[in-house]
């Protein structure tokens, strides 16, 4: 039984941060690349960060890049994602994922997803 939680959503004012956790069960985490990935009202699920098995790589679109940061703690099983000088427009729901592969960025190239946590940030 795979499970990804997410936690630490909530509702912030533009400019404020944030820090996303995602803590994972059932599943060699260590081995598995890790993804965040958002989703607003009527927009397809976005990419927003990827980290390798080892944590060594790391990829982000230009629309976060500077701005947020994801990390990984093998011992404890849990990926993170820091987000610093938040927008409106970051309001989404955020998801974490799981894929076999190095690096994903694309929603098919992941094999298992969390509930989401909502992130609303306010003008």
């Amino acid at each position: 039984q795979v499970q990804l939680v997410e936690s630490g959503g909530g509702l912030v004012q533009a400019g404020g941060s944030l820090r996303l956790s995602c803590a994972a069960s059932g599943l060699p985490f260590s081995v598995y690349g890790m993804g965040w990935f958002r989703q607003a009202p009527g927009k397809e699920r976005e990419f927003v960060a990827a980290i390798n098995w080892y944590g060594s790589s790391t990829n982000y679109p230009d629309s976060v890049k500077g701005r947020f940061t994801i990390s990984r703690d093998n011992a404890k099983n849990t990926v993170y994602l820091q987000m610093n000088s938040l927008k409106p427009e970051d309001t989404a729901v955020y998801y974490c994922a799981a894929t076999a592969k190095l690096v994903a960025t694309k929603v098919p190239m992941y094999r298992y997803w969390g509930q989401g946590t909502q992130v609303t940030v306010s003008s």
